[in-house]
C-alpha cells in the first residue's frame, strides 16, 4: 500500500532496544520512510541503526545532546512526508498498525488518529492489554478530547506512538513543548486536535515496553503534580472556548486526590515497617 508517511525514531543510548523497535516498523506492509535521530549516544545506537542497511532508513546523529523536546522536534523536521508518526524505543508496532491508521487519515477532516495499546515486558510477555481510549473511540471533536485529557489524565491516550498526525499541523502548532516533560506527548495531540477531529481506533496496534532499558519519567512527587496542574491551566488559557473553569477545577481535584492517596499509601508503608521493626 502506498502511503505518504514518515516514521520518526528519536533515540539516545538505546542500542539494546532499537533493533526490535526498527524490525517492528520495517515489517509493516506499507510504504514509508524511517528517520532515526541519534541524540549523541555513547553506546552502539548508531551502529545498530545502520546495521539494517535498509533503503527506507535514514540515520542522522546529533554531535551534542539536545533536550528531549528539541530532539523530538528535530526528528520530525527531518521528515519529508505528509503524515508523521513518532516512535521511541519504548514502543513496538503490531502487525498492520500503520495501514489501518493511514486509511483513517485519508479523511482530511481527521487531524489525529490513535489506537489502543498493550504493555509488555522485556521478553515480550503481555503484562496488561487493551489499554487506552476508553471514552475516545471513533470520531471525537476537540472539546471532547481536551475535556477527557484534563478530567481523566494523559493515560487515556497512551504513548505518542499510538498516534499519527499531519506534518503541516505539527508545524502550525510549533511541535512538542518540552518545558512540561510528563504531558509533552498528550499536549501535542491536544493542540493538533484544533485542526480537525480526533479518531480513536478500537484495535490494539502498539505495545509499550515496561522494561529496565525503556525511557521512563518519574510520575511521583510534588514536581509531577505541579507539571500537570500547569498543563491543565495552560490548556485552559489557550482554549477557553473548549475548556471551562469547572473542567480545569475537576482536573486539579483529581490530581489532589491522587496526591492524597500516595501520601496515605506511604504513611501506611512506613507504619508497617515500624511495626515490623518493633517485633
Amino acid at each position: 500500500m502506498m502511503a505518504n508517511l514518515s516514521v520518526c525514531v528519536p533515540v539516545r543510548n538505546s542500542g539494546r532496544a532499537l533493533a526490535t523497535t526498527l524490525r517492528s516498523i520495517l515489517d509493516q506492509d506499507i510504504d514509508f520512510e524511517v528517520i532515526v535521530l541519534d541524540n549523541a549516544s555513547t553506546d552502539d545506537t548508531r551502529a545498530v541503526a545502520e546495521s539494517f542497511q535498509d533503503s527506507r532508513i535514514r540515520v542522522v546523529r546529533n554531535e551534542l545532546v539536545l533536550p528531549i523536546g528539541e530532539n523530538w522536534n528535530k526528528a520530525v523536521s527531518l521528515s519529508s512526508r505528509r503524515l508523521v508518526k513518532v516512535i521511541s524505543t519504548d514502543d513496538l508496532l503490531l502487525p498492520c498498525a500503520l495501514d489501518q491508521q493511514v486509511e483513517i487519515m485519508g479523511d482530511n477532516g481527521i487531524a489525529v488518529c490513535s489506537a489502543r495499546y498493550r504493555v509488555i515486558d522485556e521478553q515480550g510477555v503481555v503484562e496488561r492489554g487493551d489499554l487506552g481510549l476508553p471514552s475516545l473511540l471513533g470520531p471525537r471533536d476537540a472539546r471532547t478530547l481536551l475535556r477527557v485529557i484534563v478530567r481523566r489524565g494523559p493515560s487515556e491516550l497512551g504513548p505518542v506512538a499510538a498516534a499519527i498526525f499531519r506534518r503541516a499541523d505539527f508545524d502550525r502548532v510549533g511541535g512538542f513543548r518540552g518545558d512540561l516533560l510528563l504531558p509533552m506527548d498528550v499536549d501535542l495531540l491536544a493542540r493538533l486536535s484544533a485542526f480537525g477531529q480526533f479518531f480513536g481506533l478500537p484495535q490494539v496496534l502498539f505495545a509499550w515496553r515496561s522494561a529496565s532499558f525503556a525511557r521512563s519519567i518519574d510520575t511521583s512527587g510534588v514536581g509531577t503534580m505541579a507539571e500537570m496542574v500547569r498543563f491543565h491551566h495552560r490548556l485552559g488559557a489557550e482554549y477557553p472556548q473548549l475548556l471551562g473553569r469547572g473542567t480545569i477545577l475537576g482536573g486539579d481535584l483529581r490530581l489532589a486526590r491522587v496526591a492524597a492517596g500516595r501520601v496515605r499509601g506511604r504513611a501506611v508503608s512506613a507504619a508497617q515497617r515500624l511495626s515490623a521493626t518493633a517485633r
